[in-house]
């Protein structure tokens, strides 16, 4: 197996400088590729399309909670993404692994847990702590529901969520306006929702407890 290259996207640089320390002990020849927004991390994807995982950091900046993870899903669905937490409760370990995380590592683990979930990850298994809640209904059909969104409609979701209008849209995503306004009403039909307030709301619930 030749050595993997994996992509650390979290806002603060000495916590990507202690994982990418972790992975050069563990990983001999390993090739780390830094991101620290959700941007960065877009370009960083583009630029290493066969990238072997992502260590995610739910609260990068440009997502909003799990949106980064639904993101993703959506652009590389063959890309295990490992998220990479603060937030360690039972339900957000959970809700990770239902909306499509490979592996969940809090933050706080030791540095032989995080090897741990590493080596399983690129064998192609899944890793998480074993205290996990129960999987829930509602999650199980909100990703469903996001799950048919492209990753330029997930995008546009996003600015809804975020309040621009459309023309702001169309200048922050580089689209013209009637682009925009056809993503618009291609999401709110595949969320089966009405309003942009409702498709709004979803990626509300998108967010960690």
């Amino acid at each position: 197996m030749p050595p993997p290259t994996i992509i650390i996207a979290d806002d603060h640089p000495l916590l990507r400088m202690a994982v990418a320390h972790a992975l050069r002990d563990l990983l001999e020849g390993v090739t780390i590729i830094e991101a620290w927004s959700l941007s960065s991390l877009e370009g960083q994807i583009a630029k290493y399309p066969d990238a072997d995982m992502v260590l995610l950091d739910l609260r990068i900046p440009g997502a909003k909670g799990f949106s980064a993870l639904m993101f993703l899903r959506a652009e590389c669905p063959a890309l295990p993404i490992v998220v990479l937490s603060s937030s360690e409760d039972r339900r957000t370990i959970r809700r990770a692994q239902q909306f499509g995380a490979a592996g969940f590592i809090p933050k706080s683990a030791a540095v032989d847990q995080m090897r741990a979930a590493i080596q399983a990850v690129l064998q192609g298994e899944s890793w998480f702590p074993a205290e996990r809640a129960e999987r829930s209904v509602e999650d199980a059909k909100l990703a469903a529901r996001l799950a048919q969104l492209t990753p330029q409609q997930l995008r546009v979701l996003i600015c809804i969520a975020d309040g621009m209008l459309n023309k702001q849209i169309a200048h922050e995503l580089g689209l013209a306006e009637n682009t925009v306004k056809v993503h618009i009403t291609g999401l709110l039909r595949k969320l089966d929702v009405n309003s942009r307030t409702k498709a709004a709301l979803l990626v509300k619930a998108l967010e960690p407890d």
